[in-house]
């Protein structure tokens, strides 16, 4: 990260600069076998896009609560930093009642209609495949945000000292994610190259630290692992001998 970084948004524009090449974001979904890389641009690229989309399409704003009903995946990376980059406060597991927009899992539909607002879905699948019939009440993620700009800038500048995420009854300001993560980092011993291999959920600090903001802040790495449970120990050690794994946490 460079000194001045007040927001996620700003540390993942820091990768970006530094080495665009680069892996970031590694995903493995061990009920499935999928397996999807993305490297800082990638990933960079999907928060543009989906970013746009949160401001053009669900008409959000700094200040907004959205209500994020999604396990720990790619794409729910790719949903808390488009949250940072126009400045909606994110709520992984947050109430959709209480939420001006909401985007769920295909398991947390029922839940999420909750939300009298904007109602987005994500169908999970392999390669952010669509839906094979949209839900009622909910636009489809993967049909509406290949339209939108592979750039992006807020209408609105994003305040540092703003909320930016609700997670296990706390509330944190975008600077304190930043700062939290750093710290996270230098307490793991994470550096430039290291990659972190969890499989924590993301519906606590410690999870979207190891399995996102941490590995940003500090020039590393995750390998985001769903399901891991369904592994043997072997596939397990050979995973992190092929994704050259320096740290862990499960």
């Amino acid at each position: 990260m460079n000194a001045s970084d007040r927001t996620p948004a700003d540390l993942l524009r820091s990768a970006l600069a530094a080495d665009p090449a680069r892996p970031l974001v590694t995903f493995y979904d061990d009920a499935t076998g999928e397996r999807v890389e993305l490297s800082v641009a990638t990933f960079a690229n999907w928060v543009a896009k989906t970013a746009n989309l949160l401001q053009d399409d669900l008409s959000a704003a700094p200040g907004d609560r959205l209500s994020l009903l999604l396990p720990a995946h790619w794409q729910t990376a790719v949903w808390l930093l488009a949250c940072s980059s126009v400045g909606v406060s994110a709520e992984p597991g947050g109430d959709p009642a209480s939420a001006d927009a909401v985007v769920s899992g295909p398991d947390t539909l029922d839940a999420a209609r909750a939300c009298g607002g904007e109602r987005l879905a994500l169908a999970l699948r392999p390669l952010g495949g669509r839906f094979p019939e949209p839900p009622a009440g909910f636009a489809d993620y993967a049909v509406e945000v290949p339209s939108h700009g592979d750039r992006f800038a807020p209408y609105a500048p994003v305040d540092p000292a703003g909320v930016a995420l609700r997670v296990g009854g706390r509330e944190l300001t975008a600077a304190q994610v930043v700062e939290q993560a750093t710290a996270d980092a230098a307490e793991r011993g994470l550096a430039p190259g290291s990659r972190l291999l969890s499989a924590l959920p993301y519906d606590t600090w410690e999870g979207l630290s190891a399995g996102l903001f941490a590995p940003l802040a500090a020039g590393a790495s995750v390998v985001l692992c769903r399901n891991l449970e369904k592994l043997s120990a072997e596939g397990l050690a050979q995973r992190v001998a092929s994704e050259r794994v320096t740290h862990r946490t499960v």
